[in-house]
């Protein structure tokens, strides 16, 4: 009774193995067609079913052999296009970066896969796109360590993504990181200039002397003048400025250094083409260094050129303590 059992296990085994034999037998050329032609017709409406439809061409391929390698070979070719599509239309349609960068890799893998340098290199701009993306948004709501991350990933897909390097120094004046603002910003100049793009190197110039400027007087407030100069001196780096100049005079005046108190003043004067207001400041700064340096009669020519807004009643008082006429 045992042995009749075991050979009817034994049957039912082997009719099982040789319907599984039967079945894959029955995959031939006609199935690939089929597969391909869904494919074919989904590709103008939806990319996705023409996606799964050629890969389905690739899977049956493999199954039937040489009789089907043509009809692999045409998947192959049309597959990693298709990927960078969806990737593409994610942007397109402003998708969350997240997603854009998961079709993106999608994109990339694909290409690696069915070795197309050309989609693979259209699907890295695509997942740096992304990154951007991501980027961006993390910025947009002050998150500024995941938007770094993000910055920092997209220069690593591509290192020539200049605006990544631009982000990211303005990531940094947000937080006031003055070192990594100034390597940041340096090493994006330096590629700018690479490539002569002086629109950008004047734009980049300005931010960088506008944030060093800022801080410079800041520290002025605090009276922490060495720190001042340090900072006015970085900003110098990037350009002139006449709002730069006074800073530099007020600073050299508080410490006493009335000769470059009064070369910056005068500087600042050059580079003042408004009106008697508009250059009060420079005189202002001028007469004190004229003061320290002891040339009175200078001092009360400049204190009276002086005299408008919010100069004019300290210009004023000067101007009576010297005995002005």
């Amino acid at each position: 009774m045992k042995i009749k059992g075991i050979a009817i296990i034994a049957i039912m085994l082997f009719a099982s193995a040789f319907m599984g034999i039967n079945l894959d037998a029955q995959v031939g050329r006609n199935d690939v067609i089929t597969a391909y032609n869904e494919g074919a017709k989904a590709m103008q409406t939806d990319t996705r079913a023409a996606i799964d439809a050629f890969e389905k061409v690739i899977t049956l391929s493999d199954q039937v052999g040489e009789d089907a390698a043509d009809l692999r070979q045409k998947a192959v070719e049309v597959l990693p296009g298709l990927y960078c599509k969806v990737a593409a239309v994610a942007i397109s349609e402003k998708k969350p970066a997240a997603e854009i960068i998961r079709a993106s890799k999608t994109a990339v893998s694909a290409s690696e896969k069915y070795n197309s340098a050309p989609n693979k290199e259209k699907a890295r701009k695509l997942l740096a796109q992304g990154y951007n993306a991501m980027g961006a948004d993390f910025f947009s709501k002050n998150d500024y360590e995941n938007a770094i991350r993000a910055f920092d990933s997209l220069l690593v897909v591509n290192p020539d993504y200049l605006n990544a390097y631009y982000n990211k120094a303005l990531i940094y004046i947000k937080q006031d990181n003055a070192d990594a603002f100034e390597g940041t910003i340096d090493l994006y100049l330096e590629k700018l200039k690479s490539i002569n793009d002086t629109v950008k190197i004047q734009k980049a110039s300005v931010t960088a002397l506008e944030y060093f400027r800022s801080a410079g007087s800041k520290a002025n407030q605090a009276n922490k003048l060495d720190d001042a100069l340090a900072l006015l001196n970085k900003a110098a780096k990037y350009g002139n400025d006449k709002d730069l100049f006074y800073y530099f005079a007020d600073v050299y005046n508080k410490q006493k250094n009335f000769d470059m108190g009064a070369e910056y003043a005068q500087k600042g004067l050059d580079l003042e083409t408004g009106a008697a207001d508009a250059k009060a400041k420079f005189y202002y700064q001028l007469a004190v260094a004229q003061v320290g340096k002891g040339q009175t009669a200078e001092a009360c020519a400049s204190f009276k050129n002086a005299m408008y807004g919010p100069f004019a009643e300290a210009s004023k008082a000067q101007r009576t303590n010297l005995k002005c006429n």
